[in-house]
Protein backbone atom coordinates (compact mmCIF):
# COMPACT_ATOMS: atom_id res chain seq x y z
CA UNK A 1 0.00 0.00 0.00
CA UNK A 2 1.43 3.38 -1.08
CA UNK A 3 1.46 6.37 1.49
CA UNK A 4 0.84 9.76 0.26
CA UNK A 5 1.53 12.73 2.81
CA UNK A 6 0.75 16.13 2.55
CA UNK A 7 1.09 18.54 5.68
CA UNK A 8 -1.10 20.77 6.99
CA UNK A 9 0.07 23.25 10.27
CA UNK A 10 2.24 20.41 11.34
CA UNK A 11 -0.10 17.83 10.96
CA UNK A 12 0.94 14.89 8.20
CA UNK A 13 -2.80 14.13 6.94
CA UNK A 14 -1.65 10.39 5.24
CA UNK A 15 -3.69 9.18 2.74
CA UNK A 16 -4.40 5.46 1.87
CA UNK A 17 -4.42 4.36 -1.40
CA UNK A 18 -5.65 1.01 -1.47
CA UNK A 19 -8.66 -0.49 -0.12
CA UNK A 20 -7.26 -2.97 2.33
CA UNK A 21 -4.98 -2.33 4.82
CA UNK A 22 -4.29 -6.32 6.06
CA UNK A 23 -2.04 -8.63 6.37
CA UNK A 24 -0.79 -8.56 2.19
CA UNK A 25 0.78 -5.08 2.97
CA UNK A 26 0.66 -4.21 6.80
CA UNK A 27 4.00 -4.19 6.97
CA UNK A 28 5.11 -1.88 4.77
CA UNK A 29 2.54 0.57 5.87
CA UNK A 30 3.84 0.38 9.33
CA UNK A 31 7.38 0.64 7.73
CA UNK A 32 6.55 3.69 5.94
CA UNK A 33 4.52 5.34 9.08
CA UNK A 34 7.64 4.28 10.98
CA UNK A 35 9.89 6.38 8.71
CA UNK A 36 7.92 9.39 8.76
CA UNK A 37 7.84 8.94 12.75
CA UNK A 38 11.70 8.80 12.37
CA UNK A 39 12.08 11.98 10.32
CA UNK A 40 10.23 14.03 13.37
CA UNK A 41 6.54 13.45 12.94
CA UNK A 42 4.48 13.32 15.70
CA UNK A 43 1.21 14.12 14.50
CA UNK A 44 -0.54 12.29 11.79
CA UNK A 45 -3.85 11.56 10.48
CA UNK A 46 -4.65 8.81 8.49
CA UNK A 47 -6.96 9.50 5.91
CA UNK A 48 -8.94 5.82 5.42
CA UNK A 49 -11.70 7.28 2.25
CA UNK A 50 -10.88 4.57 0.56
CA UNK A 51 -9.89 1.90 2.83
CA UNK A 52 -12.77 -0.66 3.02
CA UNK A 53 -11.32 -3.52 5.06
CA UNK A 54 -8.92 -4.29 8.01
CA UNK A 55 -7.79 -7.00 9.36
CA UNK A 56 -5.98 -7.67 13.02
CA UNK A 57 -2.87 -6.62 11.27
CA UNK A 58 -3.72 -3.50 10.05
CA UNK A 59 -5.06 -3.21 13.15
CA UNK A 60 -2.05 -3.85 14.85
CA UNK A 61 0.26 -1.78 12.40
CA UNK A 62 -1.59 1.16 13.40
CA UNK A 63 -1.84 0.71 16.64
CA UNK A 64 2.46 -0.23 17.08
CA UNK A 65 3.32 2.95 15.03
CA UNK A 66 1.00 4.85 18.07
CA UNK A 67 3.21 3.18 20.67
CA UNK A 68 6.47 3.91 18.82
CA UNK A 69 5.82 7.48 18.32
CA UNK A 70 5.56 7.40 22.28
CA UNK A 71 3.32 9.55 24.72
CA UNK A 72 4.03 13.03 22.60
CA UNK A 73 2.22 11.35 19.56
CA UNK A 74 -0.67 11.14 18.05
CA UNK A 75 -2.57 9.11 15.02
CA UNK A 76 -6.12 9.83 14.27
CA UNK A 77 -8.20 7.96 11.75
CA UNK A 78 -10.40 10.07 9.13
CA UNK A 79 -13.48 9.44 7.00
CA UNK A 80 -13.38 5.50 8.35
CA UNK A 81 -16.21 3.25 6.40
CA UNK A 82 -19.08 1.71 8.40
CA UNK A 83 -16.81 -1.39 8.53
CA UNK A 84 -13.77 0.10 9.52
CA UNK A 85 -15.73 1.62 12.10
CA UNK A 86 -17.32 -1.20 13.61
CA UNK A 87 -14.41 -2.84 13.52
CA UNK A 88 -13.01 0.25 15.71
CA UNK A 89 -15.51 0.17 18.06
CA UNK A 90 -15.68 -3.91 18.43
CA UNK A 91 -11.84 -3.51 19.54
CA UNK A 92 -12.34 -0.20 21.24
CA UNK A 93 -9.63 1.48 19.61
CA UNK A 94 -12.56 4.47 18.76
CA UNK A 95 -11.52 4.80 22.26
CA UNK A 96 -7.59 5.46 21.97
CA UNK A 97 -7.90 6.76 18.21
CA UNK A 98 -9.60 10.29 17.49
CA UNK A 99 -12.07 9.30 14.68
CA UNK A 100 -12.71 12.50 12.70
CA UNK A 101 -15.28 12.69 9.79
CA UNK A 102 -12.47 14.63 7.29
CA UNK A 103 -9.19 15.25 7.10
CA UNK A 104 -7.92 18.74 7.80
CA UNK A 105 -7.79 20.47 4.60
CA UNK A 106 -5.12 23.14 2.94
Amino acid sequence: MALAARMHEGIAVVHLDGPRLDAANADSFKNDLKEMIDNGQTRVVLDFEKVQFMDSSGLGAIVGCLKYMGADGTIEIARPSSTIMKILKLTRMNKVFTIRDAPPSS
